[in-house]
């Protein structure tokens, strides 16, 4: 039996960079980030650097829009990886309307899967 998912929202795929800064101790150390899933209540990453968890950082996510949305993270899960590091964070004071824009993103990423899952049937279905 594997591990319950408790996560509160889907998560999407996102190819992008997140910028983190650790908030709680003073030190101002700016730390890049590679691909991560997103959802409106929170994000996975992978990351050569060994965070702790239950800490906070402060976080410039840039999406698919190129925008960048300004949210709080706290590192919630710290699985050890062979290259790194890979984290799950809730987000803290995301605003509604950031929340709005990764909603519809969601929406479009769920019908880009649902055209792509029919083209593939009827690709199988002619052969």
């Amino acid at each position: 039996m594997g591990i319950k998912d408790r996560r509160r929202s889907r998560r999407m795929d996102l190819d992008t960079h997140l910028i983190i800064k650790r908030i709680d101790n003073g030190i101002e150390d700016y730390i890049k980030i590679g691909t991560q899933n997103l959802s409106k209540t929170g994000c996975g990453f992978l990351s050569k650097e060994n965070l702790e968890l239950d800490t906070v950082y402060e976080s410039h996510i840039t999406i698919w829009t190129k925008e960048v949305i300004h949210v709080l993270l706290k590192i919630v899960r710290k699985e050890e990886k062979k290259d790194g590091f890979l984290y799950g964070a809730v987000f803290m004071g995301l605003s509604d309307a950031d929340a709005f824009r990764i909603e519809v993103y969601d929406m479009m990423d769920r019908e880009s899967h649902r055209q792509e899952d029919r083209a593939e049937e009827e690709a199988g279905s002619q052969q």
